[in-house]
């Protein structure tokens, strides 16, 4: 067991004596000072509580008169939960009910040898892992999300108070935005961290601006994972969004008036693979292709059809309302054949693919794009993966091409969130919110909604209100609203209504997912959504529904 101790200068006395007695037993690590000599406290409380922190010591131990500053000091630390105890009992009580890992004396109030007894109780005390107080610890640690922003309150009250009302709305609704999830903390703190400070245009080693070391080394930790988190050959993670990726794929490759070959907007793609109010709709040729209007899902074989027809320079997949695998191996046998770029914007499944509950379209694909939220619940940003030999062609055409100094803080987070799906734990949550989402669009369509496609096979899934109910997509999604459960509006296949209006809407697991829901959860909800738009001018049943899903949710706190 490793103990990481320090002291100011007048617990200077105390420290050395306990470590000598520590050290036959213990792995102690001496943070210092070494003499009498005056010195601020803070600088030994933040050495001992970064090791903590950091898990490279198990317990800390600080001492200065009277405990208090240094105590103070340490609790700055997330993940750092120091009390100051004059008696074994505190000591006892605190790693019991708190799960304090650092332990603060004072060197007035306590002997050498009761201190000793002290740190030793400390230590051998287990953590108390019953519901009470593991939740406690769990709201200490977590704060409700505002110790994320706690200086803001006096700097900035109003920038602060838009932050709290967020927060607020997150953990009080409902969230079933498909293109929505929620980060990790550590994502939050990379995001907003001091990296955002640096400008550094270029890359990684070749920077017009000096000073760049510390932003390089974050820079190639989100590349490096991102290659290995895809299987990618090469990663630039510079895109500020996922238009920009796409942006940066057209820029890399074709000409202004070549043609694309993509899936319409009103069929379930996005504005940035060819819309006529899209920059790509403007300056590209975009012929789009349709779902079958019978099955309402990818037909390969029309698409080939097309693709050798009109021959186009890139042929594009993917779509931001799209319930349904998509065959990768298929859409390479087609490119092969009409000569033509594969371009894969993953944006909306890339966690499904990094968590195995998709098939990735890195193995056949020219270029893949994504943006790093959605269901990967990442810092909001684009991506792009690429073969080797697009790699130069595309890191010109994101800098100098579209862009100049590269968001560092965000490329830090989507480091952070590469890693994060490394893990097992996020495999099984791929795979839980592809299930979550079956089984919430099964509730809805058994209560007589039709279901686009007539299920699902990811994280959303499409519900047909105008042909079930003979309301339109933007009633839907403002009754819904308004019993704390958020969708929004969505055009379906050969829609008839206006986009403003739409026949459908969109919904989606990923965020409910997050905070830990499940099958019984999905099935609360979609009847829910089900009794909503059954009675949509029904306000009793809208309050009903928001008071029952508030107490839901108080179960499942968002991260």
């Amino acid at each position: 067991m490793k103990i990481a101790i320090g002291s100011d200068h007048c617990g200077v006395e105390l420290k050395s004596l306990l470590v000598r007695e520590l050290s036959d037993g213990f792995t102690v690590m001496d943070k210092g000072p070494a003499d009498r000599a005056s010195c601020d406290y803070c600088d030994y409380a933040v050495a001992v509580a970064t090791d903590v922190a950091s898990g490279a010591a198990d317990f800390g131990v600080l001492i200065c008169k009277t405990g208090i500053g240094m105590s103070m000091a340490a609790n700055r630390f997330q993940n750092v939960r120091a009390a100051l105890c004059s008696t074994t009992d505190a000591a006892t009580l605190t790693r019991q009910h708190n799960g304090a890992n650092v332990l603060c004396l004072s060197a007035d109030a306590v002997s050498p040898q009761y201190a000793l007894e002290i740190i030793r109780t400390f230590v051998a005390t287990p953590v108390d892992m019953s519901e009470r107080h593991a939740r406690r610890r769990w709201k200490l640690e977590r704060a409700q999300r505002l110790s994320d922003c706690s200086g803001l309150m006096r700097d900035d009250p109003e920038v602060f108070e838009a932050i709290a009302a967020q927060t607020r709305q997150e953990d009080a609704e409902i969230n079933l935005i498909a293109s929505e999830n929620t980060s990790s903390r550590a994502c939050r703190e990379a995001a907003g961290s001091v990296l955002m400070n640096k400008y550094a245009e270029g890359y990684p080693g070749k920077r017009w601006y000096s000073g760049c070391l510390p932003v390089d080394a974050a820079e190639e930790l989100a590349r490096t994972r991102a290659c290995k988190l895809f299987g990618a050959e090469h990663a630039n993670v510079q895109p500020h969004c996922g238009s920009a990726a796409n942006m940066a794929v057209y820029f890399a490759t074709i000409k202004p008036g070549d043609t694309i070959l993509s899936l319409s907007l009103d069929q379930g793609g996005h504005l940035s693979h060819g819309s006529p109010v899209n920059f790509s709709g403007k300056i590209y040729n975009i012929v789009p292709y349709t779902v079958d209007p019978k099955t309402e899902m990818l037909d390969y074989d029309a698409i080939e059809r097309q693709a050798l027809e009109v021959k186009p320079k890139i042929l594009l997949t993917g779509a931001s309302a799209y319930p349904r695998t998509i065959d990768f191996k298929r859409i390479r046998e087609i490119c092969d054949k009409a000569g033509c770029i594969m371009m894969v914007d993953m944006a909306h499944i890339a966690g499904l693919v990094a968590g195995g509950a998709h098939p990735s379209p890195v193995p056949y694909a020219d270029f893949v794009t994504s943006t790093t939220h959605k269901t990967l619940g990442g810092p909001r940003g684009g991506l792009v993966l690429c073969k080797e030999k697009w790699a130069k062609a595309l890191d010109s055409a994101v800098f100098p091409g579209m862009q100049g100094g590269p968001l560092e803080n965000i490329i830090a987070a989507k480091a952070v969130v590469f890693r994060e799906w490394m893990s097992d734990e996020k495999k099984g949550y791929a795979q839980q919110v592809v299930k979550n989402c079956a089984v919430m669009c099964k509730t809805v369509q058994d209560r007589g909604y039709r279901i686009v496609s007539g299920g699902t096979d990811n994280h959303l899934f499409l519900v047909d209100v105008k042909k079930s109910k003979g309301i339109t997509g933007k009633d839907a999604a403002a009754a819904l609203d308004a019993a704390g459960i958020i969708v929004n509006k969505n055009t379906i296949p050969f829609d008839t209504e206006s986009p403003f209006k739409t026949s459908g809407i969109r919904v989606g697991t990923a965020s409910a997912t997050t905070r830990g829901m499940k099958e019984p959860e999905m099935i609360k909800i979609g009847t829910w959504i089900a009794d909503v738009l059954d009675n949509i001018a029904d306000t009793t049943v809208q309050e009903r529904v928001k008071r029952e899903a508030a107490a839901l949710v108080a179960n499942f706190p968002v991260p």
